[in-house]
């Protein structure tokens, strides 16, 4: 990957750099967390059903208790991009060059980049969570057309409840949209409703919607959110996630969807190398190794609605 500039620099500038918004990796706040996977991890999950019956003064074995599992395999990640010093001489950055011939850019740059770079692996991250397709640069995600919680494809789950949205979501119709999920929760996966960490998925955009149409019922906390405001529907807790895919809802507790990985802090273990010494080239070299990826515990616990 090369590094490139596009600069009308004149000799001054402001001294500050911008960069496009980047998503934040949101959904990791409302996902299980499993490090330290080197390979692969199989996710276990017990179930049990009529276990408890009437009392008798023999041993009579009754009931079933069944032990599934599934696997999460992370995919393995990596960044390498060169950065030429004298491309910077093209602009602004000429001014805070250090001296000498094959002087590294100032510290500001590094420390922009890397920080920059973070933000670019942090949003990799939250897109791949619900929509990677597992190709070049992602990894399999929840929602993607071969995804963990659809009911065909690739990695499909039959079990996942699927719920049925009424047409694309606005802010006139996301209320019912919301009420056709959570009546969906009540008939089939009646056994969550009271979960401490259950949550109901959306995105931004889904989230805008709904704040829309509750200002437009006259809800005051919707006029009036402060940072203490913690979005709920009907009682249910909403998770806002930038990655999710558009029209789209899953309710689901946090202890059933799971992200795996080595270490968390490697996606933002990022190394910036001045490489004169070594080859006596005038490049820099970002390096980053990480590794993520998802999947879903019990199926038949999870309501999507598309």
């Amino acid at each position: 990957m090369a590094f490139t500039t596009t600069s009308n620099f004149a000799g001054k500038a402001a001294g500050f750099y911008i960069a496009a918004a980047l998503k934040e990796a949101k959904s990791l706040d409302y996902l299980t967390m499993i490090e330290n996977i080197k390979f692969k991890s199989n996710i276990q999950r017990m179930a049990g059903s009529s276990v408890v019956v009437d009392a008798t003064c023999d041993f009579t074995s009754a009931g079933t208790l069944a032990l599934t599992e599934k696997v999460l395999e992370p995919r393995n990640l990596q960044i390498n991009l060169d950065l030429c010093k004298s491309t910077l001489l093209d602009s602004w950055e000429a001014l805070q060059m250090r001296a000498g011939a094959g002087a590294p850019p100032p510290a500001s740059f590094d420390d922009y980049v890397i920080s920059y770079m973070g933000g670019i692996i942090a949003e990799a991250t939250e897109n791949s969570i619900w929509n990677g397709a597992g190709a070049t640069g992602d990894f399999q995600g929840f929602l993607d057309t071969n995804g963990y919680l659809l009911p065909t494809g690739t990695n499909a789950d039959a079990t996942v409840i699927q719920s049925s949205a009424s047409a694309a979501y606005s802010a006139t119709n996301i209320i019912a949209n919301l009420q056709t999920l959570t009546a969906d929760m009540a008939a089939n996966v009646p056994a969550i409703l009271g979960k401490e960490d259950l949550h109901i998925y959306m995105n931004n955009k889904t989230y805008a919607f709904y704040i829309s149409a509750v200002s437009t019922l006259g809800y005051v906390n919707a006029y009036n959110m402060n940072g203490d405001y913690a979005p709920v529907f009907e009682g249910y807790k909403i998770a806002v996630c930038p990655g999710m895919v558009d029209n789209q809802l899953v309710a689901a507790e946090k202890s059933n969807l799971y992200y795996g990985c080595d270490l968390l802090s490697d996606a933002v273990n990022l190394k910036l190398m001045d490489m004169s010494s070594l080859d006596g080239s005038d490049n820099m070299r970002l390096v980053c190794r990480s590794s993520g990826g998802v999947q879903s515990g019990v199926g038949a616990d999870i309501v999507r609605q598309s």
